[in-house]
């Protein structure tokens, strides 16, 4: 009997009404929000302008969600072109299915296609995004949790996921290695390596993006391995992790010729972002200037006015008494003395 294990959704999907909400969505759109903001604050402290991440992810999260459903479909496409396949059920994006591979694939295109458009050099942007692409990529893990896919092999260890069986689709109940939350903890490694690296080392010119690269290959290729759901195999590996063997092969190689090539970080990222901000630094500066010198101007001005009005307290009561006399005057005399 498993005494300890993690349970599983007993639904992946919500309705609201007439609209459904599922949690492999939501795990999905997250993961590009979270991605977006790490790297905006990354691109920003590189030279970069504010919201220029955002604005070139409009081209790379649409060519990426395509990319990866195409990966997907091409790789593991009985259930859609095989023998009583549904064609039609390759666009159900929502019941699972993106290969990574696919979408950081295809979403470069989509980058480098935002960055040709704001002139900007795509390895930097890249470098800027690495981190917040692993950590992307951590949350939308948890959307095979709630879909029961993706698991590893049976296991009565502690932090085993259960499963729970549906005959309909083949799926057999049990407790399984959690492979979605060991990705999870991966990817959230490989984002703390690649800004821990990039503070360290300057990376630059990509090298941060291809760092980034190699070590979720690395993680991605063991925990592959472990997985039990169908796969096409070469030589006795699973597609994938052929898929993650020469990626990281490729990444190492790009990471130590740009090294040669292009060593140091750039310079500039974005024309004319560092002169913006030091203009908007200096105007910034020059309105604190003013203020101070108006607050400084009105506080003198404000010391003449009240120091006739001073007077000591011996001063006081022959003040008074003298503006009694001028009350009491007759209009005309010269004297000053009552009558």
């Amino acid at each position: 009997m498993d005494l300890a294990f993690i349970p599983s959704p007993s639904v992946g999907v919500v309705h609201l009404g007439p609209i459904p909400l599922r949690g492999y969505a939501f795990c999905i759109i997250i993961g590009v929000f979270v991605g977006v903001w790490l790297g905006n604050k990354r691109w920003i402290q590189r030279g970069g302008r504010s919201g220029t991440v955002a604005d070139i992810a409009v081209w790379a999260v649409p060519f990426g969600l395509v990319g990866g459903r195409l990966y997907h479909v091409i790789t593991t496409y009985e259930p859609y072109f095989g023998k009583n396949g549904h064609p039609l059920d390759a666009f159900k994006v929502w019941e699972g299915g993106l290969g990574i591979w696919g979408a950081v694939a295809l979403g470069a295109v989509g980058a480098w296609i935002g960055c040709r458009r704001r002139g900007i050099p795509m390895p930097a942007y890249a470098d800027a995004l690495a981190p917040g692409l692993a950590l992307g990529q951590a949350i939308g893990r948890w959307g095979n949790w709630f879909n029961q896919e993706l698991y590893g092999k049976p296991t009565d260890v502690p932090w085993a996921l259960k499963i729970s069986a549906d005959p309909a689709i083949g799926r057999v109940g049990g407790t399984y290695h959690p492979t979605f939350l060991y990705e999870c903890l991966w990817c959230i490694g490989v984002a703390a390596l690649v800004i821990w690296a990039d503070k360290r080392f300057r990376l630059g010119h990509g090298r941060a993006f291809a760092l980034y690269v190699a070590a979720y290959c690395a993680g991605r290729a063991w925990i592959e391995y472990m997985r039990v759901d169908e796969a096409h195999h070469i030589l006795g590996l699973r597609l994938n992790v052929w898929t993650a063997l020469i990626v990281f092969v490729l990444a190492v190689v790009y990471f130590v010729v740009s090294a040669k090539r292009a060593p140091g970080r750039e310079e500039v990222v974005e024309p004319g972002a560092l002169e913006e901000r030091a203009a908007a630094e200096a105007a910034a500066a020059e309105s604190a200037g003013k203020d101070g010198d108006a607050a400084t101007d009105a506080d003198g001005a404000e010391a003449p006015a009240k120091a006739p009005a001073a007077k000591s307290p011996a001063e006081g009561p022959a003040g008074e008494a003298d503006a009694a006399d001028a009350d009491s005057k007759p209009a005309g005399s010269g004297s000053t003395k009552k009558s």
